[in-house]
């Protein structure tokens, strides 16, 4: 079966060919590239995320212990240390190369996001709300051992209103920005613990926040069917890129003005319909005119997490369907240009 880049000049059909990344047995929640790009992340509801080799789809291996569904994934800057997020009410940190675990961080609820600050010093987690307890947005110095063996947080900041979906730290790791169920954004200051702005982007849940390359913007997917680009330091709304189903994730390319978007129906909905109906395409936008250019077919559900590699020439998808797909540009993806 070809698989196709459609690009919007009459009778232009350009072919790509993907590689398929099997290893997961349920649904993948989150993809990502190490800081090089040779290292590919994922996780899944199967309680084991694994890491792969991005230039020919082997798998390297999997980090075992978790017993619930992985939300999150992220690799310190020099590739050393993995963290993930559990809904086993726990987030671990783990040695990359070993697949040894580290630490683990106990808490009262399911931890939905986590991440390494710039530096890898530093890592946060956020918790949801459940069982009475409420969410809260926990900082670690995994270099103080005190910190880790009393499980004292350097911060935590108790979330109030609706839960964090989504979360990634700011530029110089002076802030850490939340999307919230209810389609809001906060920024923190990770000194004090205050909620510096909030802002209300979207009108539903925001499912996906990720930075662009020198971490001043960020792209955020939310189940209101859009995608939006956002200043990081100030939380100004720059473009909107509009589709007509949820949006589950979004990421902004490091090599060209290009956005890409991917999602569908939701999953629940998707075994009545087909999959053309379902429209489980990945689709670029231009960053700066906010106009479609371009659609990649092949998941058969909903994509729930996409990333571009770091040097923008592939990009990789992981969907509901437990396959995480990786599809290297051609030529003429690199010559194009948006008519006029």
């Amino acid at each position: 079966v070809p698989y196709y880049c459609v690009r919007r000049k009459p009778g232009k059909f350009y072919s790509m060919k993907p590689l398929m990344l099997q290893g997961h047995t349920r649904a993948i929640t989150q993809i990502k590239y190490n800081r090089e790009g040779d290292l590919l992340f994922s996780c899944a509801k199967d309680t084991k995320p694994c890491v792969w080799y991005s230039i020919n789809g082997e798998r390297l291996g999997t980090y075992n212990g978790h017993n619930g569904a992985v939300w999150a994934v992220d690799i310190d800057w020099q590739t050393t240390k993995v963290l993930t997020a559990a809904a086993d009410n726990s987030a671990r940190l783990w040695d990359c190369e070993t697949g040894k675990q580290l630490f683990q961080w106990d808490t009262n609820n399911a931890v939905r996001a986590c991440g390494f600050s710039f530096s890898g010093d530093t890592i946060m987690f956020c918790t949801d709300r459940q069982m009475g307890y409420n969410p809260s947005l926990d900082i670690y110095d995994i270099r103080a051992g005190e910190q880790m063996a009393n499980n004292a947080p350097l911060l935590s900041i108790p979330i109030e209103g609706p839960k964090v979906t989504a979360a990634v730290w700011g530029g110089l790791d002076e802030y850490i920005i939340t999307g919230h169920e209810s389609g809001e954004f906060s920024q923190w200051d990770v000194k004090s613990g205050e909620r510096v702005r909030n802002i209300k982007g979207h009108n539903k849940q925001i499912n996906d926040i990720q930075l662009n390359k020198d971490r001043t913007m960020f792209v955020s997917a939310s189940k209101d069917t859009n995608a939006m680009l956002f200043d990081a330091d100030s939380l100004d709304h720059l473009k909107t890129y509009k589709t007509e189903r949820p949006v589950n994730s979004a990421a902004i390319s490091p090599r060209m003005d290009h956005v890409v978007l991917g999602g569908g129906q939701e999953a629940m909905q998707v075994t009545t319909t087909s999959t053309r109906i379902g429209k489980f395409d990945a689709r670029f936008f231009h960053l700066v005119f906010e106009e479609e250019f371009g659609r990649v077919k092949g998941h058969f559900g909903p994509i729930n997490s996409v990333a571009f590699h770091p040097d923008g020439k592939s990009y990789s998808s992981g969907g509901e369907d437990g396959y995480v797909r990786t599809h290297y540009f051609d030529q003429q993806y690199f010559e194009f240009e948006l008519e006029n």
